[in-house]
């Protein structure tokens, strides 16, 4: 069906071998309460069914503003950057394709922008999901602070922003595998973009073993020096030394602790016991879910009657079974 007007918002869902997600990503998305949006999905050079999957997606939904575009792997930053040349909505969501939004996400976000010009940015809260049964667990976030956000990534990447923060920061830098989106909201706060944080769970977060996550947390520090080189005029200039010598010298004897300058070296260890709790809170749920499906199981073999159904909790989209990325 063609559209006379641009779309409000744009969703851009790049995806590299995720074609078994996607179309959970996708439902998330349809499942809106807010409707002028468009959704361009992007395959990174997948070697999987991924464009079968997003033409069937397509097919599906005449109806709505969905569109696939491909191009040779290279990356989440480039894939991202390509969605968003292409689209038309004054405002963008970025989506990873192994994750979703609540049906709410787009609604109370863009109420957001639209209430305040001032306003370029709308983050929320998370909740993590599982490929099992686990139910989510909602993981709150701190009120947007430009000085937090330069000591911490405070913002997950899906947030809904105006076009023109990425136009003038100049979209993601495609040279980083990891931290590219603290990267880009670090370079909203250099052009001066103020951020405004929902206290609310609207974007859920896959919780698995794989992923850039994981490598971001394995290099948390490398990937701090390459922000503070990108963006120098925020830091102090013992920071910005250390950053140049371990971005040009022998990183790894930079990234030693005595090395590292304390404000760096705080900041990590903060981030370090961030997610050694976030990760031992998702191990206790989960013992503790099991524990109680097997009693339930066996008061139900001992009654002759069946164990009742859990049921979603209100951060699930329509169609979804919703850590970072």
């Amino acid at each position: 069906m063609p559209h006379s007007s641009d779309p409000a918002v744009s969703v851009v869902i790049p995806c590299h071998d995720y074609a078994r997600y996607l179309p959970e990503a996708v439902s998330s998305v349809l499942a809106q309460t807010f409707r002028d949006w468009e959704l361009v999905i992007v395959d990174d050079g997948s070697t999987d069914d991924t464009v079968q999957v997003a033409q069937d997606l397509i097919a599906r939904h005449p109806d709505r503003r969905i569109s696939l575009l491909r191009q040779a792997n290279a990356g989440v930053s480039a894939a991202r950057n390509t969605g968003i040349k292409a689209c038309a909505g004054r405002y963008v969501l970025p989506l990873d394709a192994d994750d979703v939004i609540a049906p709410t996400m787009l609604e109370k976000t863009v109420e957001v922008l639209d209430r305040d010009p001032g306003i370029a940015i709308a983050s929320t809260d998370v909740f993590t999901f599982t490929d099992d049964d686990l139910p989510p667990q909602a993981m709150p976030l701190p009120a947007y602070s430009r000085e937090l956000l330069l000591q911490r990534l405070i913002m997950f990447y899906c947030s809904l922003y105006r076009r023109e923060a990425w136009q003038t920061v100049g979209g993601y830098d495609e040279t980083m595998r990891a931290g590219e989106d603290w990267d880009f909201w670090i370079g909203c706060v250099e052009h001066g973009f103020d951020a405004h944080h929902i206290h609310e769970p609207l974007f859920g977060a896959r919780n698995k073993d794989t992923g850039l996550h994981l490598e971001a947390a394995e290099n948390d520090l490398a990937i701090r020096a390459r922000i503070v080189a990108n963006h120098p005029t925020l830091f102090k200039p013992i920071t910005r030394g250390w950053a140049h010598a371990v971005l040009s010298q022998d990183a790894e004897a930079c990234l030693r602790d005595e090395h590292v300058p304390d404000d760096i070296l705080t900041r990590a260890a903060e981030m370090d016991q961030f997610l050694s709790a976030v990760m031992a809170l998702q191990r206790t749920t989960r013992v503790q879910y099991y524990h109680i499906r097997r009693l339930e199981q066996a008061l139900a073999a001992r009654d002759g009657g069946s164990a009742p159904s859990g049921s979603s909790p209100e951060g699930h989209g329509a169609g979804t079974a919703p850590g970072r990325r």
